[in-house]
Parts: C-alpha cells; sequence; structure tokens
C-alpha cells in the first residue's frame, strides 16, 4: 500500500491486486460499452425516446445485426432494456447504471476541484499574462 499526493490531494494505491465486487464488474462493463462511439450514440438517441431497432440501425453504415451486437453489449452493461413485440424488438435507455457511475466518479471530484483550483491559481499569477 503507498500513497500518492498530486495537487494536495492524497489518494490511497493498493500495489496488490483486489478482487472484483460486483458493482466493478459492472463498472467494467459500463465503460467498456461507454468506450465504443457507436454505442454512445445508440444511447444519444435513445435519451431523446424509445425505438426499435431498425430506426436506431438506420443512421449507421453497418448491418442490422452489428447494431444488435451492439445494443447486446449495452443492454449486458444495463444501459439499455429491450422488448420484444413478436419480431419487432424495442430498445429504451436505463438510467441506473449511470448513476452507478456517478457515484464513482464522485470519489475523484477532489482531486478535479484540486486540479481545477490550482490551474486557475496558475492563471492568475501568469507573470506572461501581464505583458
Amino acid at each position: 500500500m503507498f500513497n500518492i499526493v498530486y495537487s494536495g490531494v492524497a489518494m490511497r494505491v493498493s500495489s496488490e491486486k483486489q478482487n472484483l465486487s460486483e458493482g466493478e464488474g459492472q463498472l467494467d462493463l459500463i465503460f467498456r460499452a461507454l468506450g465504443d462511439r457507436t454505442r454512445r450514440a445508440l444511447l444519444a438517441r435513445l435519451a431523446d425516446k424509445p425505438a426499435m431497432v431498425t430506426e436506431l440501425a438506420q443512421p449507421f453504415a453497418m448491418s442490422l445485426p452489428a447494431v444488435s451486437r451492439h445494443i447486446r453489449v449495452l443492454e449486458k452493461a444495463g444501459l439499455v432494456a429491450r422488448a420484444i413485440d413478436g419480431r419487432v424488438h424495442h430498445c429504451s435507455l436505463s438510467a441506473a447504471p449511470f448513476k452507478d457511475v456517478e457515484k464513482w466518479l464522485s470519489q475523484y471530484r477532489r482531486f478535479w476541484e484540486g486540479t481545477l483550483d490550482s490551474l486557475a491559481r496558475y492563471v492568475e499569477d501568469d507573470p506572461e499574462k501581464e505583458r
């Protein structure tokens, strides 16, 4: 175990491998899903309104099965819910996983606020600015 201090914020880092909890495994799935621009674009469309898979696929230059694979990744991460009515697949956005991401990101809020404060002090004290 060792500490890292950056911009006045101490963070404790373990050099040992830790077992992933179920929540951390789910975060891995969420970030993997969000790591692809096509999947982010699909989520952006679903943020406006639920849609059928065929509607979601229209703006992309890829096959319907390829879009369905992207949607399956989003489903596995819990970001999309799919309802099947016969041959029609309806997709909608699930907001709950975003709360988990926000909770995880909030751990780093002090770090970012400290970094932004340091940047603000640097800009305010910059002698080049007065030229």
